[in-house]
């Protein structure tokens, strides 16, 4: 068995890996390059293979950064089955679709405003690739065991993170190699914690926040307090957040707030299609969360959903006082970037972030201060006030993926740190080797390992 590495390493995206087994190809995630320019260029590289070689991909959950790349895959020449959790099936038809229809989208408006290089700008794929991709899913219940080829097996175990996220085993001839996904928290307010106790002779585990600690602040009372101090001077409260995972847990907590009188009862727009979508799956899927039937469609129901485009212009033409919640969660496309132009340069807004930042990302920059920002070819000042709240992210920190690595029966012969940027990967080697003795190392792009 050898294992090469595609993406996700030296970086919090693209995240794809290569295992070569018994004549047989199989990839783990197919995820979208983001972030800095030179990143993001590589989604318009061939891969390194060629696609109609690789036999099947398994997939541990659907953000795009694990799974934004699949339509390209399929379209030059993928044939083979995509395998899942069945959540992130159903997440998948809506991620992938939404990103198409975004990536056409953009190109239109870049090439009717003239202010892209490329003449004209083209998408990196369409809707229409996203949906025959979307053919070739396969769903799988968590716990079940997956026959591939190659003689080797998949079993999906839920890794916490979002619906349907998981940790996966393969395995072949007695071998075992685990993939850690993205690791959820414990104790979050709506998803179930990762899987413990977990065994493994190899294993690739993720390092997003590899070098730092959450803040142990409570979210509601946090949140309580940027709503109350940006309603009081007369502003709106921005929330780029991801679709799917963030959106809801951010929908449960303004609930929650609004439902105890915390908070003044001003308007809430949940203002993304596919965010709206997500939150309906999320009901749909009650086994895969900790929330109950009530929980679930109360914060389904305490923000109005804001389809229609026009109606999501509207919002910005409306001075009241108000919330809204919008995709993408670093700023970097869709409905939230044209808010961003309306709310970034007021002072009597906030822009609230919810989440890990990519380096080379619009909310990166803002939340190192950045005073201006660039959007659809023009520089937008920000004068509002701009915040994060890293205890919302679904990511594990440092001492979490710590203590799930202790879980394990026994010592993996090597761990392989990725999905991290360079200081949290080499944070986590560090602590890995020294706090458990673990033999481990942070790959580099195309590094082949033999297993």
């Amino acid at each position: 068995m050898e294992l090469t590495f595609l993406g996700g390493v030296g970086t919090v995206t693209g995240s794809k890996y290569l295992i070569d087994h018994g004549g047989s190809r199989l990839l783990v995630d197919c995820g979208l390059f983001q972030g800095y320019k030179p990143l993001r260029l590589r989604n318009w590289r061939p891969l390194p293979i060629d696609p109609s070689s690789i036999d099947a991909v398994i997939l541990t959950h659907a953000h795009l950064d694990h799974s934004g790349y699949l339509p390209l895959l399929v379209k030059n020449g993928f044939k083979g089955l995509v395998h899942a959790t069945q959540a992130t099936c159903h997440l998948c038809e809506i991620l992938l679709r939404d990103s198409g229809f975004l990536q056409e989208r953009d190109a239109d408006f870049a090439n009717r405003h003239g202010f892209s290089k490329h003449k004209p700008a083209l998408p990196l794929y369409t809707e229409a690739d996203a949906k025959a991709a979307l053919r070739q899913f396969r769903g799988a219940p968590f716990g079940e065991t997956v026959t591939l080829a190659g003689a080797l097996s998949a079993t999906f175990v839920p890794a916490g993170h979002i619906l349907g996220a998981s940790s996966v085993t393969l395995e072949s001839d007695g071998t075992k190699l685990v993939f850690s996904g993205d690791l959820g928290r414990r104790g979050m307010a709506t998803m179930v914690d990762p899987t413990e106790g977990l065994e493994a002779d190899y294993l690739v585990v993720e390092s997003t926040y590899g070098n730092r600690r959450h803040s142990d602040e409570d979210p509601a009372s946090l949140l309580a307090t940027v709503i109350i101090e940006t309603i009081a001077r007369g502003g709106t409260l921005l929330i780029p957040a991801f679709a799917v995972g963030r959106s809801q847990t951010l929908l449960y907590y303004v609930e929650q707030l609004k439902r105890e009188a915390r908070i003044p009862d001003v308007p809430v727009y949940l203002d993304s299609p596919m965010a709206i979508n997500a939150s309906d799956i999320f009901c749909a899927h009650l086994d895969a969360h900790r929330l109950t039937p009530a929980q679930c469609h109360a914060l389904c129901a305490v923000a109005t959903y804001v389809k229609d485009v026009e109606d999501s212009k509207a919002l910005d033409r409306d001075d009241t006082p108000k919330i809204i919640i919008s995709a993408s969660g670093m700023a970097t496309g869709g409905r939230v970037v044209h808010h961003l132009k309306r709310y970034g340069p007021d002072p009597r807004s906030t822009v609230l972030f919810s989440g890990f930042q990519a380096g080379g990302t619009r909310g990166a920059a803002m939340i190192a201060g950045a005073d201006q920002v660039k959007i659809h070819g023009s520089w937008v000042p920000i004068r509002a006030e701009v915040k994060s709240m890293d205890m919302l992210s679904a990511h594990a920190d440092a001492d979490g993926i710590l203590n799930w690595l202790r879980s394990f029966q026994r010592a993996p012969r090597h761990t392989f740190i990725t999905h991290g940027e360079p200081q949290g990967s080499e944070a986590l080697r560090v602590r890995i080797k020294e706090e458990l003795g673990w033999e481990c190392s942070v790959p580099e792009q195309l590094d082949h390992a033999p297993l």
